[in-house]
């Protein structure tokens, strides 16, 4: 990994990278792009997530399919997918998520270390012309970030209308559903002991979205943090 000195370096960044400018990040190159790595010392981040913490994982890699025949050519590459809808399989530190009985949404793993999305995306283009679904752009149409720690389901609660508390909403389930009036997708996929919750909406309104997050967040002193301090928390490991 190299360090970005800003991320219009590069061709991709994330929808909101001035958002992250304006509150400190520290970028590094993730997937070809630009990502806040980090906003303060390692243990302040650190404890931050384990309280309630902000990730931006919208440069990391991700992708949809839906259609007829979707689940059998997904299995096909070896990928398990669920037999039921709104829950997830997990796969190389990466989450398949099926949204519908012919819809998938792939989540690459945080660590960097397998990129499940970009290995599918080439094996459907290479595919014989039978019934496979068809990919959904979806690192284009969706920001992707991560709330996590204690007081994060109490967070949602200011904003989604979904009971996400870890009694209720268990590991892998998923809410297709209004967050802050926006319609989003949020993935329950605990980091280190911790909830955490993926929150994926519509990449033209990730600004505001962002911005709603902070708002709800600030009751509770919560705060953005990068990537490094996920994959600490998280015990991922990955590329040095």
């Amino acid at each position: 990994m190299t360090t970005a000195p800003h991320p219009t370096e590069h061709l991709r960044r994330s929808f909101v990278y001035r958002e992250l400018q304006m509150a400190g990040a520290r970028f590094g190159e993730e997937n070809g792009a630009a990502i806040a790595m980090n906003f303060a010392e390692p243990a302040r981040e650190e404890a931050t997530a384990r309280r309630l913490g902000l990730v931006d994982l919208s440069p990391l890699s991700r992708i949809g399919f839906k259609g007829q025949g979707t689940v059998e050519w997904l299995t096909a590459q070896g990928v398990t997918v669920s037999p039921e809808s709104n829950q997830t399989m997990t796969r190389g530190g990466g989450l398949v998520a099926r949204l519908a009985p012919e819809e998938v949404l792939i989540l690459g793993a945080q660590s960097g270390e397998d990129d499940l999305p970009a290995r599918l995306a080439a094996a459907w283009a290479e595919a014989p012309e039978t019934p496979r679904g068809f990919p959904v752009p979806r690192a284009d149409s969706h920001a992707w970030f991560l709330l996590t720690g204690a007081d994060s389901p109490a967070m949602f609660a200011k904003l989604c209308g979904v009971d996400l508390r870890p009694a209720k909403f268990a590991p892998g389930r998923i809410a297709q559903t209004s967050i802050a009036r926006l319609n989003g997708i949020v993935i329950r996929d605990d980091k280190g002991g911790l909830p955490a919750y993926h929150l994926l909406a519509d990449s033209a309104s990730a600004g505001y979205l962002w911005g709603c997050l902070r708002d709800a967040m600030a009751e509770f002193g919560g705060v953005p943090i990068g990537l490094r301090a996920l994959r600490t928390v998280a015990g991922l490991s990955h590329p040095a």
